[in-house]
Protein backbone atom coordinates (compact mmCIF):
# COMPACT_ATOMS: atom_id res chain seq x y z
CA UNK A 1 0.00 0.00 0.00
CA UNK A 2 1.55 3.26 -1.15
CA UNK A 3 0.97 6.58 0.63
CA UNK A 4 -1.98 8.43 -0.88
CA UNK A 5 0.36 11.32 -1.60
CA UNK A 6 1.96 9.13 -4.29
CA UNK A 7 -1.25 8.88 -6.32
CA UNK A 8 -0.26 10.25 -9.75
CA UNK A 9 -1.86 13.56 -10.66
CA UNK A 10 -3.00 12.23 -14.04
CA UNK A 11 -4.81 9.34 -12.34
CA UNK A 12 -6.41 11.65 -9.80
CA UNK A 13 -7.64 13.94 -12.57
CA UNK A 14 -9.34 11.00 -14.32
CA UNK A 15 -11.58 10.27 -11.32
CA UNK A 16 -15.28 11.06 -11.75
CA UNK A 17 -16.80 8.72 -9.17
CA UNK A 18 -16.05 8.32 -5.46
CA UNK A 19 -17.30 5.07 -3.97
CA UNK A 20 -16.83 4.73 -0.23
CA UNK A 21 -17.55 2.48 2.67
CA UNK A 22 -19.19 4.24 5.64
CA UNK A 23 -18.33 2.64 9.00
CA UNK A 24 -14.82 3.61 10.14
CA UNK A 25 -14.11 5.00 6.67
CA UNK A 26 -16.40 8.04 6.65
CA UNK A 27 -17.39 7.70 10.31
CA UNK A 28 -14.97 7.79 13.22
CA UNK A 29 -15.65 5.56 16.22
CA UNK A 30 -19.32 5.51 15.36
CA UNK A 31 -19.69 9.24 14.75
CA UNK A 32 -20.19 11.14 11.51
CA UNK A 33 -17.97 14.16 12.05
CA UNK A 34 -18.54 17.55 10.51
CA UNK A 35 -15.19 17.21 8.75
CA UNK A 36 -16.11 13.93 7.05
CA UNK A 37 -19.64 15.01 6.16
CA UNK A 38 -18.23 18.26 4.81
CA UNK A 39 -15.85 16.23 2.65
CA UNK A 40 -18.80 14.32 1.15
CA UNK A 41 -20.63 17.56 0.49
CA UNK A 42 -17.60 19.27 -1.04
CA UNK A 43 -17.04 16.34 -3.42
CA UNK A 44 -20.71 16.34 -4.41
CA UNK A 45 -20.77 20.10 -5.03
CA UNK A 46 -17.57 19.84 -7.08
CA UNK A 47 -19.30 17.51 -9.52
CA UNK A 48 -18.02 14.11 -8.40
CA UNK A 49 -20.53 11.26 -8.36
CA UNK A 50 -20.52 10.21 -4.70
CA UNK A 51 -21.86 6.79 -3.71
CA UNK A 52 -21.58 5.13 -0.29
CA UNK A 53 -21.21 1.35 -0.59
CA UNK A 54 -22.01 -0.06 2.82
CA UNK A 55 -23.07 -3.04 4.86
CA UNK A 56 -25.64 -0.91 6.66
CA UNK A 57 -29.36 -1.71 6.38
CA UNK A 58 -32.08 -0.71 3.98
CA UNK A 59 -33.73 1.57 6.52
CA UNK A 60 -30.53 3.55 6.96
CA UNK A 61 -29.88 3.60 3.21
CA UNK A 62 -33.27 5.15 2.49
CA UNK A 63 -32.30 7.99 4.83
CA UNK A 64 -28.81 8.30 3.33
CA UNK A 65 -30.11 8.42 -0.26
CA UNK A 66 -32.64 11.10 0.67
CA UNK A 67 -30.71 13.33 3.06
CA UNK A 68 -26.97 12.99 2.48
CA UNK A 69 -25.11 14.85 -0.31
CA UNK A 70 -24.75 11.67 -2.37
CA UNK A 71 -25.95 10.44 -5.76
CA UNK A 72 -27.00 6.92 -4.69
CA UNK A 73 -26.19 4.26 -2.10
CA UNK A 74 -25.42 0.55 -2.24
CA UNK A 75 -26.52 -1.24 0.94
CA UNK A 76 -26.39 -4.51 2.84
CA UNK A 77 -23.12 -5.44 1.11
CA UNK A 78 -24.62 -5.32 -2.37
CA UNK A 79 -28.19 -6.53 -1.81
CA UNK A 80 -29.60 -3.37 -3.43
CA UNK A 81 -29.06 0.18 -4.54
CA UNK A 82 -31.26 3.17 -3.77
CA UNK A 83 -31.23 6.45 -5.68
CA UNK A 84 -33.42 9.40 -4.79
CA UNK A 85 -34.63 11.63 -7.62
CA UNK A 86 -34.95 15.02 -5.97
CA UNK A 87 -36.81 16.61 -8.87
CA UNK A 88 -39.44 13.89 -9.12
CA UNK A 89 -39.36 13.13 -5.38
CA UNK A 90 -39.19 9.41 -6.00
CA UNK A 91 -36.90 6.66 -4.70
CA UNK A 92 -35.48 4.30 -7.30
CA UNK A 93 -34.80 0.87 -5.77
CA UNK A 94 -33.07 -2.12 -7.34
CA UNK A 95 -32.70 -5.44 -5.46
CA UNK A 96 -30.53 -8.39 -6.37
CA UNK A 97 -33.15 -10.90 -5.15
CA UNK A 98 -36.88 -11.12 -5.78
CA UNK A 99 -39.34 -10.56 -2.91
CA UNK A 100 -39.98 -14.31 -2.76
CA UNK A 101 -36.26 -15.06 -2.60
CA UNK A 102 -35.88 -12.53 0.20
CA UNK A 103 -38.65 -14.26 2.18
CA UNK A 104 -37.10 -17.71 1.73
CA UNK A 105 -33.66 -16.42 2.63
CA UNK A 106 -34.96 -14.76 5.79
CA UNK A 107 -36.20 -18.12 7.10
CA UNK A 108 -32.74 -19.62 6.57
CA UNK A 109 -31.03 -16.61 8.15
CA UNK A 110 -33.29 -16.84 11.21
CA UNK A 111 -31.97 -20.38 11.80
CA UNK A 112 -28.37 -19.18 11.47
CA UNK A 113 -29.06 -16.37 13.94
CA UNK A 114 -30.17 -18.87 16.59
CA UNK A 115 -27.13 -21.07 16.01
CA UNK A 116 -24.63 -18.19 16.17
CA UNK A 117 -26.04 -16.66 19.34
CA UNK A 118 -26.05 -20.07 21.04
CA UNK A 119 -22.57 -21.06 19.89
CA UNK A 120 -20.68 -17.78 20.30
CA UNK A 121 -21.11 -16.24 23.77
CA UNK A 122 -20.80 -12.46 23.72
CA UNK A 123 -22.05 -12.08 20.18
CA UNK A 124 -25.34 -10.28 19.60
CA UNK A 125 -27.81 -9.44 16.91
CA UNK A 126 -26.76 -6.09 15.44
CA UNK A 127 -28.82 -3.19 16.75
CA UNK A 128 -29.74 -2.23 13.19
CA UNK A 129 -31.04 -5.70 12.24
CA UNK A 130 -34.67 -4.57 12.42
CA UNK A 131 -34.05 -2.31 9.42
CA UNK A 132 -32.48 -5.02 7.21
CA UNK A 133 -34.17 -6.73 4.27
CA UNK A 134 -31.62 -9.16 2.85
CA UNK A 135 -28.91 -10.07 5.35
CA UNK A 136 -28.13 -10.99 8.94
CA UNK A 137 -25.70 -8.84 10.92
CA UNK A 138 -23.97 -10.21 14.00
CA UNK A 139 -22.35 -7.66 16.28
CA UNK A 140 -18.86 -8.49 17.53
CA UNK A 141 -17.74 -5.07 18.75
CA UNK A 142 -20.16 -2.22 17.98
CA UNK A 143 -22.48 -2.47 21.00
CA UNK A 144 -20.83 -5.42 22.76
CA UNK A 145 -17.35 -5.91 24.24
CA UNK A 146 -15.00 -6.80 21.40
CA UNK A 147 -14.77 -10.53 20.70
CA UNK A 148 -11.42 -12.18 19.95
CA UNK A 149 -10.64 -12.84 16.32
CA UNK A 150 -11.08 -16.59 16.80
CA UNK A 151 -14.72 -16.01 17.74
CA UNK A 152 -15.25 -13.74 14.74
CA UNK A 153 -13.91 -16.54 12.55
CA UNK A 154 -16.28 -18.94 14.31
CA UNK A 155 -19.25 -16.76 13.35
CA UNK A 156 -18.06 -16.71 9.74
CA UNK A 157 -17.74 -20.50 9.71
CA UNK A 158 -21.33 -20.97 10.92
CA UNK A 159 -22.62 -18.83 8.05
CA UNK A 160 -20.47 -20.64 5.51
CA UNK A 161 -21.45 -24.08 6.83
CA UNK A 162 -25.06 -23.16 6.08
CA UNK A 163 -24.16 -22.17 2.51
CA UNK A 164 -24.29 -18.42 3.10
CA UNK A 165 -21.76 -15.79 2.20
CA UNK A 166 -20.14 -14.03 5.15
CA UNK A 167 -18.05 -10.87 5.27
CA UNK A 168 -16.31 -9.22 8.20
CA UNK A 169 -16.64 -5.46 8.58
CA UNK A 170 -15.07 -3.34 11.29
CA UNK A 171 -18.05 -4.00 13.59
CA UNK A 172 -20.22 -6.86 12.26
CA UNK A 173 -20.15 -10.19 10.51
CA UNK A 174 -22.72 -9.90 7.73
CA UNK A 175 -24.13 -13.00 6.10
CA UNK A 176 -26.54 -13.52 3.21
CA UNK A 177 -27.71 -15.94 0.55
CA UNK A 178 -27.05 -14.85 -3.02
CA UNK A 179 -24.21 -14.51 -5.47
CA UNK A 180 -23.54 -10.82 -4.94
CA UNK A 181 -21.29 -8.47 -3.01
CA UNK A 182 -20.45 -4.77 -2.89
CA UNK A 183 -18.70 -4.93 -6.26
CA UNK A 184 -21.44 -6.65 -8.25
CA UNK A 185 -24.11 -4.16 -7.18
CA UNK A 186 -21.78 -1.19 -7.62
CA UNK A 187 -21.17 -2.33 -11.21
CA UNK A 188 -24.93 -2.68 -11.76
CA UNK A 189 -25.59 0.79 -10.38
CA UNK A 190 -22.86 2.45 -12.42
CA UNK A 191 -24.16 0.84 -15.62
CA UNK A 192 -27.90 1.26 -14.98
CA UNK A 193 -27.96 4.80 -13.64
CA UNK A 194 -24.78 6.48 -14.84
CA UNK A 195 -24.19 4.65 -18.12
CA UNK A 196 -20.69 3.65 -17.07
CA UNK A 197 -19.39 0.29 -18.30
CA UNK A 198 -16.67 -1.62 -16.52
CA UNK A 199 -13.80 -0.58 -18.78
CA UNK A 200 -14.66 3.08 -18.24
CA UNK A 201 -15.25 2.61 -14.52
CA UNK A 202 -11.83 1.07 -13.89
CA UNK A 203 -10.16 4.39 -14.68
CA UNK A 204 -12.86 6.80 -13.50
CA UNK A 205 -13.70 5.36 -10.06
CA UNK A 206 -11.83 5.49 -6.77
CA UNK A 207 -12.92 3.36 -3.81
CA UNK A 208 -12.23 4.02 -0.12
CA UNK A 209 -12.62 1.40 2.61
CA UNK A 210 -11.21 -0.02 5.80
CA UNK A 211 -12.03 -3.72 6.31
CA UNK A 212 -12.31 -7.22 4.78
CA UNK A 213 -15.79 -6.70 3.33
CA UNK A 214 -14.19 -4.06 1.08
CA UNK A 215 -11.78 -6.58 -0.42
CA UNK A 216 -13.74 -7.22 -3.66
CA UNK A 217 -13.55 -3.48 -4.31
CA UNK A 218 -9.85 -3.27 -3.50
CA UNK A 219 -9.18 -6.13 -5.91
CA UNK A 220 -11.30 -4.74 -8.74
CA UNK A 221 -10.46 -1.04 -8.78
CA UNK A 222 -6.88 -0.02 -9.61
CA UNK A 223 -7.56 3.24 -7.77
CA UNK A 224 -8.44 2.03 -4.28
CA UNK A 225 -7.64 3.62 -0.94
CA UNK A 226 -7.58 2.33 2.59
CA UNK A 227 -7.89 4.70 5.52
CA UNK A 228 -5.07 4.23 8.00
CA UNK A 229 -7.03 1.98 10.38
CA UNK A 230 -7.04 -0.71 7.71
CA UNK A 231 -3.71 -1.81 9.19
CA UNK A 232 -5.73 -3.64 11.88
CA UNK A 233 -7.18 -5.93 9.19
CA UNK A 234 -4.24 -6.13 6.79
CA UNK A 235 -3.44 -9.72 7.80
CA UNK A 236 -6.96 -10.78 6.73
CA UNK A 237 -6.69 -9.24 3.25
CA UNK A 238 -5.39 -11.10 0.22
CA UNK A 239 -6.10 -8.01 -1.86
CA UNK A 240 -5.09 -4.75 -0.23
CA UNK A 241 -5.89 -1.24 -1.46
CA UNK A 242 -3.36 0.40 -3.74
CA UNK A 243 -3.00 3.47 -1.51
CA UNK A 244 -3.38 4.34 2.16
CA UNK A 245 -4.11 7.60 3.93
CA UNK A 246 -2.20 9.08 6.84
CA UNK A 247 -5.44 9.83 8.66
CA UNK A 248 -7.68 7.32 10.38
CA UNK A 249 -11.35 6.83 9.57
CA UNK A 250 -13.17 10.08 8.74
CA UNK A 251 -9.92 12.07 8.82
CA UNK A 252 -8.52 9.72 6.19
CA UNK A 253 -11.59 10.11 4.01
CA UNK A 254 -11.32 13.90 4.31
CA UNK A 255 -7.66 13.58 3.27
CA UNK A 256 -8.72 11.73 0.11
CA UNK A 257 -11.43 14.28 -0.63
CA UNK A 258 -8.99 17.14 -0.23
CA UNK A 259 -6.58 15.56 -2.70
CA UNK A 260 -9.33 15.05 -5.27
CA UNK A 261 -10.68 18.56 -4.87
CA UNK A 262 -7.21 20.02 -5.38
CA UNK A 263 -7.01 18.28 -8.77
CA UNK A 264 -9.90 20.48 -9.90
CA UNK A 265 -7.65 23.53 -9.62
CA UNK A 266 -4.21 21.99 -10.19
Amino acid sequence: MKPLSQLPLAAARSIRVVLTDIDDTVTTEGLLTAKAYGALEALHHAGFIVIPVTGRPAGWCDHIARMWPVDAVVGENGAFYFRYDRERKTMQQHFWASPEELRRNRTRLDAIEKEVLAAVPGSALASDQAYRLADLAIDFCEDVPALPETEVDRIVSIFEKAGAQAKVSSIHVNGWFGDYNKLSMAKTLLADVFGMGWEQAKNAVIYAGDSPNDEPMFEAFPLSVGVANIHAFAHRLKHKPAYITDGHSGDGFAELADLLLKTKTA
